[in-house]
């Protein structure tokens, strides 16, 4: 009778216990979504995701180990601008779609096609009391963030569009990235003005650290973007401040934030696979730190998706089954960088492997020196920098069997990841439009 008794009062209190966390779990769907984060993988298409798996995998083991990105995909997005732009998208018009639900032409900042300016889902979620932020890699005025705070009929307004952040009015509570040379210029001083207005500055990382949570913030930690993830003095720079904007965003209305994985375009462009793999690391270690977040913020959505892919990016090359990012995996520094030191000294054949973790042959280094010899004396210092950059990134991915296609963008699908609250809304959306009005109805 007594083991008759103590079983029905277990199962009374389990089915008590289970109610309870039913009943928690209902109230917490009822609850509506408190805080939108909003990523831009720039250039970030289908390949460095997967390329990133590659270069992420233990060689160690067996299996290829999950990685952030394949545990939150949710679909595809088509990314073409308006028809009198074509089929390919610039960055411009890519936030712009991303930012406001209207297609316009390659190079606006949240203006359609007729030049007049288009609400963003930043600007909306400001209306409604809502804190925002931006954290990029890029100059804040670079055209996705720009894209998202602002409008101008045209991207290359770089002077302009940092000037609208505070004639416009001034949208955001927070602000970090690089852009120096637009924010202190000869004519005006941004950065006092944003400081008159109850901002606090940095600009250095460690600062990040003493800031004071009840006020607002702009952190400016380079004179345009900010350096290279392998060559910055924190190689994950992004999730660092990312991690900042969510502790100084938070707030009981909740807050709407736009974090730019700004570089991987720009390895993109110069067919630049060390870096890129460098700064998708850099993304990933955001991500991971977001889930965590979303974990003791259930109420908060993440997004990420791409604007575009850039560069063409092929995994294997010359018709050769292989791709090896071991090749560049242990890299220390970037070709970049590497490019700069061997423009401005002389160098040895053994400095080289040991800065780009491999020997290149004597016909490489002929190439290099050739370059140094003939050129020299006929272009600029930065010419030269760039063409021996061009040249390591052609012998980097050679060694790798990595494929690049063009140094511009492509007019390809981009995958779009979600997770948090209300993730499911993004599963198997066709278009980058469909981002935004969809973030708008959340708001």
């Amino acid at each position: 009778m007594k083991k008759l008794l103590s079983l029905c009062l277990c199962t009374s209190l389990s089915l008590s216990f289970a109610l309870q966390a039913d009943e928690k779990l209902m109230t917490a769907s009822k609850k509506p979504i408190k805080n939108v984060i909003m990523i831009v993988g720039d250039g970030m298409g289908p390949a460095f995701t997967t390329a990133y798996r590659y270069y992420n995998d233990d060689p160690n083991t067996p299996e290829i180990e999950e990685t952030v990105f394949d545990r939150h995909l949710v679909g595809l997005n088509s990314t073409y601008p308006a028809p009198i732009s074509g089929y390919v998208t610039d960055s411009a018009a890519g936030a712009t779609a991303l930012a406001t639900g209207i297609k316009s032409y390659n190079g606006a900042i949240s203006v359609d096609v007729d030049k007049k300016p288009l609400k963003t889902v930043l600007q909306h979620a400001k209306t409604l009391g809502k804190k925002t932020g931006v954290v990029v890699t890029s100059q804040v005025n670079h055209a996705t963030p720009a894209s998202y705070i602002t409008h101008n009929e045209s991207r290359r307004n770089y002077d302009a569009i940092a000037d609208s952040y505070i004639d416009n009015g001034i949208n955001i509570d927070l602000l970090l990235g690089g852009g120096t040379k637009y924010f202190i210029r000869e004519d005006r001083n941004l950065v006092e003005e944003f400081k008159e207005k109850g901002f606090q500055y940095v600009d250095n990382y460690e600062q990040l650290t003493s800031i004071k949570k009840e006020e607002p913030l702009l952190g400016l930690f380079a004179p345009v973007g900010l350096p290279w993830s392998l060559d910055d003095s924190n190689k994950h720079r992004l999730s660092e401040m990312t991690k900042i904007a969510t502790e100084q965003l938070e707030n009981k209305n909740g807050y709407f934030m736009l974090i730019e994985a700004s570089q991987v375009d720009w390895a993109g462009h110069s067919n630049d696979i060390a870096s890129a793999m460098a700064e998708m690391d850099d993304l990933a270690k955001t991500l991971i730190y977001l889930e965590q977040y979303v974990e003791q913020n259930p109420d908060t959505l993440v997004v990420l998706t791409a604007d575009h892919s850039t560069g063409g990016l092929t995994l294997g090359s010359d018709g050769e089954y292989k791709w090896q990012p071991s090749v560049f995996k242990g890299m220390t520094q970037s070709i970049s960088a590497i490019a700069q030191f061997i423009a401005e000294k002389e160098f040895t054949a053994e400095q080289l492997a040991t800065m780009l973790t491999f020997a290149l042959t004597d016909e490489q280094l002929s190439q290099l020196h050739s370059i140094k010899q003939d050129e020299s004396e006929k272009i600029t210092k930065p010419q030269l920098t760039r063409q021996l950059y061009k040249k390591l990134n052609q012998f980097v991915s050679a060694k790798s069997f990595t494929g690049w296609t063009t140094g511009g963008h492509t007019g390809i699908d981009v995958p779009v990841f979600a997770f948090g609250k209300g993730f499911e809304k993004f599963q198997n959306k066709t278009d980058n439009t469909d981002i935004a009005k969809i973030i708008f109805t959340i708001l």
